[in-house]
Formats: structure tokens, sequence, C-alpha cells
């Protein structure tokens, strides 16, 4: 989180480096500061530094106010001249400070993640492609805010192919975005935490969806079909999700698309506890194992979203051959017929159940 000098305490860790006006570093990132280091920062007219949310001693630092993030926020004028991937990484480093500043208790402001999400939405207008890449993004440690950031782009540009009006797919994008805002409710130690969680530490975590509708029902502009979406999308259509346990009948359509698109993201990225698949082998586990969780429609049409933006698209198949995405099968979109680099043989996928895409090469 960003905040000024005067809000700081003894024991606060530097996020970043500070430079001072001749552009030298002041102090190192990992600092702990003390008083001495507080007022050093002060003498050199600093006007603000990035700090941990955690103290030293293992507390949380709750400051009286943290900096908005408003020049995180991508301006229309830049959007135009920046790649999607370079407004994604900024969108995230945006969404990483929120959610730095949610966990001190600072409120939701609605407007930045708006702003910060509708020049994603722009941009792959011209750059729909970008959408079998955007898992290549996440990264392990920053596992939760590139997750959130997916589920808000993959989950509007999903609901344009449903059809969903220009509103709703910007409504659904902010509730994608913001579906997982509660884990900053969640103790440290639990987010932060390597191996297996306990049964009562993953009970803690099931109550995420509570604690990002709690965040959001008080805020102006969040509509009804945005906390639902936010609540339910843990939910499953045969009654086994979490937290209210809601079958098909109580679901929103949103609370299903963002279903279907949390789980795709998280099983194709990096991730401590679990080894990343292809979105292709994801779709294709997601109709097997999960069948009657999810609704089908949206499931197809994600399927066949990944699909369509894949011609000429480089892939690894599980028996490592390296070759290239030639022709979509119409009935069965994730299983395409592959050109094999090496030896020049067509591979219909639809004919081999012992092959499937293991990755998706990076473009």
């Amino acid at each position: 989180m960003r905040v000024k000098p005067n809000q700081l305490e003894n024991g606060c860790i530097l996020s970043s480096d500070v430079f001072c006006n001749s552009n030298q570093t002041l102090m190192r990132k990992k600092t702990i500061l003390t008083e001495e280091y507080i007022n050093v920062l002060q003498v050199f007219l600093i006007d603000a530094v990035d700090v941990e949310v955690m103290l030293a001693n293992g507390m949380p630092f709750k400051p009286k106010e943290v900096i908005e993030m408003e020049d995180d926020v991508v301006s229309k004028d830049d959007k135009d001249n920046t790649s999607f991937m370079d407004l994604y990484i900024k969108a995230v480093q945006t969404y990483k400070k929120l959610f730095q500043s949610w966990q001190a208790g600072s409120k939701v402001d609605i407007m930045t993640i708006r702003k910060t999400l509708l020049p994603l939405l722009e941009k792959l207008n011209d750059n729909p492609d970008e959408l079998i890449q955007i898992h290549h993004y996440a990264t392990k440690n920053d596992y939760i805010f590139h997750h959130s950031v997916s589920v808000g782009v993959l989950a509007a540009y999903l609901g344009r192919k449903l059809n969903f009006s220009k509103a709703e797919e910007i409504q659904l994008g902010i509730a994608g975005m913001m579906s997982d805002s509660g884990m900053a409710k969640i103790p440290y130690s639990i987010l932060d935490k390597r191996g297996v969680l306990t049964s009562l530490e993953f009970e803690e975590i099931k109550r995420h969806p509570l604690y990002s509708y709690q965040m959001l029902k008080d805020i102006p502009g969040v509509t009804d079909a945005v906390l639902l979406a936010i609540l339910q999308h843990h939910e499953r259509e045969d009654g086994s999700g979490y937290p209210m346990a809601y079958s098909t009948k109580k679901l929103h359509k949103f609370s299903r698309t963002i279903a279907v698109v949390d789980v795709f993201h998280a099983m194709t990225s990096e991730r401590y506890y679990k080894q990343k698949q292809s979105p292709y082998r994801v779709i294709e586990l997601i109709m097997r194992d999960d069948f009657g969780k999810f609704d089908i429609k949206i499931v197809q049409t994600l399927a066949s979203l990944i699909a369509n933006f894949s011609i000429g698209t480089k892939v690894r198949l599980n028996n490592d051959d390296i070759g290239e995405v030639v022709f979509i099968e119409p009935h069965s979109p994730i299983r395409p017929m592959i050109k094999i680099d090496q030896s020049g043989e067509f591979v219909k996928l639809t004919t081999r159940s012992d092959l499937y895409i293991e990755e998706i090469l990076k473009a």
C-alpha cells in the first residue's frame, strides 16, 4: 500500500525502493522502518512510500489514510498506444495496491475498478486472440491479483459472446474482478500459506464470497446483479457449491458465467498447490469431471471462444510433440487438428483419445 511518511510507524516494511530528488536510492525495498528512518524520509521531503500490509512483528499495518491509486489507472490517451499485455500488467499492479488498501481497511472505490477494466475490454476489440494467452501472464507470487483481473476480462468477453448487453458486459466484468476482493479480509497467515490448508483454514477461505459481498453492498453504483454474482460465484448448478449451496434456479446468469471463468482461469494458471493445464485440457476436464456443476451452454461458448482464436497457434501435446493448430472440428472445438512440426503429420485429436493439448505455447 502507498502512504505518506506521517502515517508510518516503527516496524513498517518498505515494499519498493525509495528514491530522493537526485534519483539516487535513499532506502532499499524490505527495509524495516524505525523512527530514525521515518525522520529521514520527512527530511528528504518524500511524498509517499510503498509498504507491506504487515508490520515486522507480524501484526497488520492499519494507517488512517492510504493514498488512492489514480495514477495507476491508464488514461484514454495512453490506451491506444499501449499493448494489451502492458495494459493488463498495469491493471494487475493497480489491483494489487487496491487489495493491500482493503487489507488495511480502506473502502472500495468502484470507479477505479471500472477505469482499470474498461481499457482492457476496449483493447480486446482489436486483439481478441489475447484471450488464449492471458493465462501465461499469471505468476505464483501474485496469483490472486492476476486471477481477479483475468476473471473480470474473461467474464466480460464471454458475456459479449452470450449476447449480454453492453451494460451487462461491463457489470459482469466488474463482478468478476471483485469476486475475490473478500480475500483481503482473510487472515494473512492463511492467505500466504504455501502448504495444504487445514479444514478450519479452508472453511475461512470459503467465506470470501460473503466478505466480498459485504465490502460492496453499500457502495453507490454497484447493482444487485453484481452483488449476486460476487456472492454466488462458487455456487454450482447441482447445489454442491458454497456459501449457500444454491442450485440452478436460484443462480443469476452472472454467477453462472463467473463460476465457469473462475475455475477455467484457476486451472490454467501457475499456483503453488496445483500444476497448470492447457485451456483445451481444462475445458475437457470441466465437461467430463464436473458435468452437472456448470451451465453447459456457458462452458460450450467458452470452448468455442478459445478454439476460434487458436488457428495458427503453436501447441505441445502430452507426448511432447510440438505442432500447429490448423483446423477446428465444429462439433469438438477443444480437439482440433494439429500439424506436427517435426514429421509434418496431421493429427486429428477427435480420433486420438490418448492425446490432448498439454500446453499452448507463448506467441
